[in-house]
């Protein structure tokens, strides 16, 4: 699994076009880093079956706190957990908004002509100028932002939802 989760980790510093052109030989493409890693039939056999909480526990869709990231929700709380722990802030932060390039279906993917990557999942990080995140939140569209459970008051006070 850290194999897995390296690659992943890797994959977003050298982005292309398609998930298996990660493997590829021809030689425009070849980094063979990948394949000396994992084989690429592994890499996409793990990505199709792994899940991070069971399908059976979904919540209601109809009601009004349908949390739209319930299925890697766990994950987001380890992570931001993790980050507070082990990074000390410093005394210049920033929000930053991130794209990360999303070619699925979810109701809350963003189109946003101006950025190089026109649709994705928009992110907005806590960060300093060492580039440690300290929180991240994804943006589930204008509707879900005021119910949103999980919403630190960092982010109400920086994204404007101060009552």
């Amino acid at each position: 699994m850290f194999v897995f989760l390296a690659l992943t980790i890797q994959m977003g510093h050298g982005v292309r076009d398609k998930l298996t052109e990660y493997w590829s030989t021809l030689d425009q493409l070849y980094t063979p880093f990948y394949g000396t890693m994992m084989k690429r039939d592994q890499y996409l056999r793990i990505l199709r079956y792994l899940h991070f909480t069971d399908n059976r526990n979904e919540p209601d869709r109809t009601d009004k706190n349908f949390d739209r990231l319930w299925k890697i929700r766990y994950l987001f709380e380890i992570l931001n957990a993790t980050f507070s722990k082990f990074c000390n802030p410093s005394e210049n932060q920033a929000i930053d908004e991130i794209i990360v390039s999303f070619k699925g279906r979810v109701i809350f993917k963003q189109y946003i002509p101006k950025k190089c990557k026109h649709f994705g999942i928009k992110l907005f990080n806590l960060c300093d100028t060492t580039g440690c995140t300290y929180d991240m939140k994804v943006y589930l569209g204008k509707d879900r932002q005021r119910t949103a459970q999980h919403v630190t008051a960092t982010h109400n006070h920086h994204m404007g939802y101060v009552d």
